[in-house]
């Protein structure tokens, strides 16, 4: 007889796994090949000519393109610094303090907080642009009450302000995940890292900067490679507050709003499925690569600080 014993074969994992893997395939890779086919094409006397890589050429090298695809992508690295610079170390100074056992009321600060993530962005455009509009928004009011009514201006109606108003707007809203995901960070660090911290003299800040800091890290970097994928496929905030045209003088206009009137043109524009999809196609792969230098040369280096 056999001393060993043979391994039963798992088929009740690809049956739990199967749905999942095929919803996942139906609304996604397949959309996603289709769409990488469709940007080698180019409609030619109502038919679609294989043209290779000549429209990814055009958008990036053709003046009538090219102009309009690096102001997208200029406005969208803005946009995704804003967030980087302000919503997450915020969000990591509000879970060290939400994290603090002294602190009262902890638990309705955290919800306050993260309640405007759960809004729709259609409800959180308009609503901030009702409060910031120069005619009938309470923002005038408010800044006259505290006599720095020369201090306002309309933000949303001037190119120099209009992207980083919508950054700030957009840090406002979501600044609720980067919050919880460090304070679940926080609260996993085992007692006993802190006890000895505290047994060599390690408290307060002293103990946050060289204890806990070092170890969320690798929250840190799963919650900046969110806020880069989220940044780089933002489109909702920005056509409900300044429309398809990302105005003013296409000051807002990042890679979703560009995306948009290419592919199902506006106005005058006439709708180009093709170039379109060379724009989603340049996305994905812009995505990829900031997803793959995270994954290969940070995420690595990040491990040591694993418990």
């Amino acid at each position: 007889m056999n001393g060993t014993k043979k391994r039963s074969v798992r088929w009740h994992i690809a049956v739990f796994l199967a749905p999942a893997v095929l919803v996942y395939t139906a609304i996604m890779i397949i959309p996603l090949f289709g769409t990488l086919q469709l940007s080698l094409f180019r409609k030619i006397d109502q038919q679609q000519i294989f043209v290779g890589l000549d429209n990814f050429r055009i958008l990036l090298g053709d003046p009538r393109w090219s102009d309009s695809f690096w102001n997208a992508l200029g406005n969208n690295t803005w946009f995704f610094i804003i967030h980087m610079l302000v919503q997450n170390p915020l969000g990591i100074l509000f879970a060290a303090l939400l994290s603090s056992p002294r602190l009262r009321f902890s638990a309705f600060y955290r919800t306050a907080i993260f309640i405007p993530t759960i809004l729709s962005f259609v409800i959180v455009g308009f609503a901030w642009k009702l409060i910031l509009s120069p005619l009938w928004g309470i923002t005038p009011d408010i800044l006259d009450a505290v006599g720095l009514k020369s201090l306002f201006a309309p933000w949303l109606g001037r190119p120099e302000y209009a992207l980083t108003t919508l950054g700030l707007i957009s840090v406002w809203q979501f600044i609720g995940i980067p919050m919880m995901l460090i304070y679940a960070a926080l609260l996993s660090i085992p007692d006993e890292i802190l006890e000895a911290a505290e047994c060599d003299g390690i408290t307060g800040m002293k103990q946050f900067w060289k204890i806990k800091l070092p170890l969320v890290l690798p929250a840190i970097g799963i919650i900046s490679i969110l806020t880069f994928v989220g940044n780089f496929n933002a489109f909702d905030l920005i056509y409900t507050t300044q429309g398809a045209l990302a105005g003013p003088d296409h000051a807002t206009d990042i890679l979703g709003t560009f995306l948009y009137r290419t592919f199902f043109g506006f106005q005058l524009q006439i709708g180009d499925p093709n170039m379109g999809s060379a724009i989603a196609s340049l996305m994905f792969l812009i995505i990829l690569a900031g997803v793959s230098i995270y994954l290969f040369g940070i995420q690595t280096r990040l491990r040591r600080y694993q418990f």
